[in-house]
C-alpha cells in the first residue's frame, strides 16, 4: 500500500490510520482502561499504523495523554500525529470556539499533553457560528510558520465553511463522516472540490459502529436505552436494506479470506476520492485485523460490485454519528 501526502504539505502517511476516541475518551464510553488504550495504540504502531488521530474532546485531554505516553517511546518523525480542538469549557458549558486566540491555546494545550514539540496534522474539530473560517484558519496558519502544526485541517464543516476556510489556500485537510451507507457527499460538491483544490479527505465512522461488519443479522435487538434503537440505520425496511448489501460483500471477502471488515476498508482505501481513513477500536485485536486491509488489493470487477450494492445509500445522512467505533 503506498503511503498518502496530506493536501499541499509535506505530511505523509500510510492510508489506514487509527481513530483513538475509545483511547481514554472515558466521557464518550464507559468502562475504558487507561492500559487498554496504550496497547491499543502500541499495537497499531506495531501493525504499520502510523497516522494517530485524536481529540481534545476524547476525555476532555485525556486521548492525548495517553497517545503521548505511546509515541514518546516511539521514533516521532515515524508518526503522524493529528488532534482537533474547538470545544471551550471555560464558562461551564460546552461552547464550540474558533476564536483564532482559543485556537492557539488549543494549540500550545494539545503539544504538551502529547508531549511533542509539533502536531503533524491540527484540525478544527467543529465550526462555531460567529468566527470568520479564514480568520480562525489563519490563526493556524501562524503556527505552521512557526514550526508548531505541519498541516492544517477542518472537521464537520460544510462545504460552504470548507470555501470560507480555504480562502488563502491554506486547508489541507477535512474529516467529516462518510461510509457506504452515508454517502451524500458524493452528491453535495464537498468530495469534488476537495480533488479540484487539492485538499485530502479522511472519512470517519467508515465501518458506520458496526454495520458494514457483517457482524448483526436480522435477530440482533437493542434495548430502549441504547442509542442504535433510535437510528434509522438499524431500523426496519432500512435495516434490512443494509444487511441485503452487506450480504454482497461475504462472497469477496472468502475469495480473499478476509473479513467483510477488511473488505470495506479495502474500498475506501481503493476510492481515488478518500485520502486516509481513521476506523476505531476498543481492542488491540481489532486494531491487527483492520491492518491487514492494507494488505488487500480488489479488482476493477470487485470494487464496482460493492460501489453498486451500496448506490442506494448516496444521498442519505440519516442515521450518522453512531459513536461507537465497534
Amino acid at each position: 500500500m503506498e503511503t498518502i501526502k496530506f493536501g499541499k504539505s509535506e505530511v505523509v502517511a500510510n492510508p489506514l490510520g487509527l481513530g483513538t476516541n475509545a483511547v481514554g475518551g472515558y466521557n464518550l464510553f464507559h468502562q475504558l482502561a487507561d492500559e487498554d488504550g496504550k496497547q491499543l495504540v502500541e499495537a497499531a504502531i506495531a501493525c504499520g499504523i502510523n497516522l494517530l488521530d485524536t481529540a481534545y474532546v476524547y476525555g476532555l485531554g485525556h486521548s492525548e495523554e495517553l497517545v503521548g505516553q505511546v509515541i514518546k517511546n516511539h521514533r516521532r518523525e515515524d508518526l503522524v500525529v493529528a488532534t482537533k480542538g474547538a470545544h471551550d469549557f471555560s464558562t461551564g458549558e460546552e461552547v464550540i470556539n474558533n476564536d483564532p486566540a482559543f485556537l492557539r491555546q488549543q494549540v500550545e494545550n494539545s503539544l504538551k499533553r502529547l508531549q511533542t514539540d509539533y502536531l503533524d496534522i491540527y484540525y478544527i474539530h467543529f465550526p462555531d457560528h460567529d468566527t470568520p473560517k479564514a480568520e480562525a484558519v489563519g490563526a493556524l496558519q501562524r503556527l505552521r510558520e512557526e514550526g508548531k502544526i505541519r498541516a492544517i485541517g477542518v472537521s464537520n464543516f460544510n462545504l460552504a465553511q470548507i470555501k470560507e476556510a480555504n480562502a488563502d489556500g491554506y486547508v489541507d485537510v477535512v474529516e467529516d463522516e462518510f461510509s457506504l451507507l452515508h454517502q451524500d457527499h458524493l452528491n453535495d460538491g464537498m468530495l469534488n472540490y476537495l480533488h479540484d483544490n487539492q485538499i485530502s479527505f479522511v472519512p470517519y465512522f467508515p465501518l458506520a459502529s458496526g454495520l458494514l461488519t457483517g457482524k448483526y443479522d436480522h435477530l440482533v435487538t437493542f434495548p430502549d436505552d441504547d442509542i442504535r434503537s433510535q437510528i434509522a440505520d438499524f431500523k426496519e425496511p432500512r435495516f434490512r436494506q443494509v444487511r441485503q448489501a452487506v450480504d454482497q460483500i461475504r462472497p469477496i471477502a472468502n475469495a480473499h479470506q478476509a473479513t467483510v471488515a477488511q473488505v470495506v476498508l479495502a474500498w475506501y482505501l481503493t476510492n481515488p476520492l478518500i485520502s486516509a481513513v481513521i476506523p476505531g477500536a476498543k481492542r488491540a485485536a481489532q486494531v491487527e485485523a483492520n491492518a491487514k486491509a492494507m494488505e488487500l488489493q480488489l479488482s476493477k470487477t470487485e470494487y464496482q460490485t460493492i460501489e453498486q450494492a451500496f448506490q442506494e445509500f448516496q444521498n442519505t445522512t440519516s442515521g450518522k454519528s453512531l459513536k461507537d467505533p465497534d
